[in-house]
């Protein structure tokens, strides 16, 4: 069975880059022990666009719908001991949209390893 990889796609207006960097920085670890969990990146754009692109990989759909089920939820009700605003209130979202991509792993490849000394 294929991995299945996850993008979700968060427009974040550039007075808000920070916060949804610092945001992702202090649930650091939050999702490496997700069973089927195997890979994570924040990706800050460069030029020409204000999304940001969070990418997850996991062994399965199964192991990702888990995940959103349960610990993912939980983090996004505040329930993880998040940063909450004035008065324990939620804080406003960094992102202003949101969208989902799923894909299946058809091809991969790794580095070549260097050659060995002669």
């Amino acid at each position: 069975m294929p991995s299945v990889v996850k993008i979700n796609v968060l427009t974040v207006p550039a007075a808000q880059r920070e916060v949804l960097e610092q945001r992702f920085a202090s649930r650091a670890g939050a999702v490496e022990g997700s069973d089927g969990f195997e890979w994570f990146e924040l990706l800050r754009p460069v030029e020409g666009t204000d999304q940001y692109l969070v990418y997850t990989r996991w062994r399965s759909e199964e192991d990702f719908q888990n995940w959103m089920k349960g610990s993912m939820q939980a983090a996004h009700k505040g329930t993880s001991g998040g940063e909450s605003g004035e008065g324990g209130e939620r804080p406003q979202p960094a992102a202003t949209g949101s969208t989902l991509w799923s894909f299946e792993v058809v091809q991969q490849a790794s580095p070549a390893s260097p050659a060995s000394p002669a």
